[in-house]
C-alpha cells in the first residue's frame, strides 16, 4: 500500500480503531506516515479532554424572542419588486432584446456580406459563379474526365 491511501485509513486507527496488519507495517516503514498517526492521535486526546461551554440560562428566552420577530417580519412576494419601477424598466428592456435576438437570427447587427450581383448563365462570369456553388458536385463528377480525354480507371480513353 502506498501512504495516500495509508493516510485515509490513519484517521479511524487514531480515533482507536484497530489496526490492519498491512496499515501497522506500513506505519513502522514509514517515518511520515508514523508521524502523521503520532499528530492525529494527540489531536484526538485534545478534542477528548474538551469540554463544551455551558449556553448561557437565557439563550433559549433571546432564541425564541428571535424567531417570533422574525415570523412577524411580513415576507416578501415574488410580486413585489414588480412594484419598483427600475425593476419594471429593466425587465420591460430584456424582453425586447430578447425578442429581437430571436427574430434577427441571433444576432443584433445586420450581415456584413453583401450578396453576389446575380449574372445571366452563359456569360463567363455566371459561368465561373455556378462552378464555384457547385465545386464539391463536379469534383466527383467521371463524365467531365471523359470529356477532356483522359484516361478512366480501365486505361481507355473515350472521345
Amino acid at each position: 500500500m502506498n501512504c495516500n491511501d495509508i493516510r485515509e485509513e490513519l484517521v479511524e486507527v487514531a480515533s482507536g480503531s484497530p489496526a490492519t496488519p498491512e496499515i501497522s507495517a506500513h506505519v513502522h516503514a514509514c517515518s511520515g506516515c508514523a508521524e502523521t498517526l503520532d499528530h492525529l492521535k494527540q489531536t484526538m486526546a485534545l478534542m477528548d479532554e474538551w469540554t463544551a461551554p455551558e449556553p448561557s440560562p437565557f439563550f433559549d428566552t433571546r432564541l425564541q424572542a428571535r424567531l417570533r420577530e422574525e415570523r412577524a417580519v411580513k415576507s416578501v412576494s415574488w410580486l413585489e419588486w414588480l412594484r419598483r419601477p427600475v425593476a419594471v424598466m429593466v425587465a420591460t428592456v430584456l424582453v425586447v432584446a430578447g425578442g429581437l435576438l430571436i427574430q434577427r437570427g441571433g444576432t443584433f447587427y445586420p450581415s456584413t456580406q453583401t450578396p453576389a450581383p446575380v449574372v445571366a448563365k452563359g456569360t463567363p462570369v455566371g459561368d465561373l459563379q455556378f462552378l464555384d456553388k457547385n465545386s464539391e458536385v463536379l469534383d466527383d463528377f467521371d463524365a467531365l474526365d471523359a470529356l477532356d480525354g483522359t484516361p478512366d480507371n480501365n486505361g481507355s480513353v473515350s472521345n
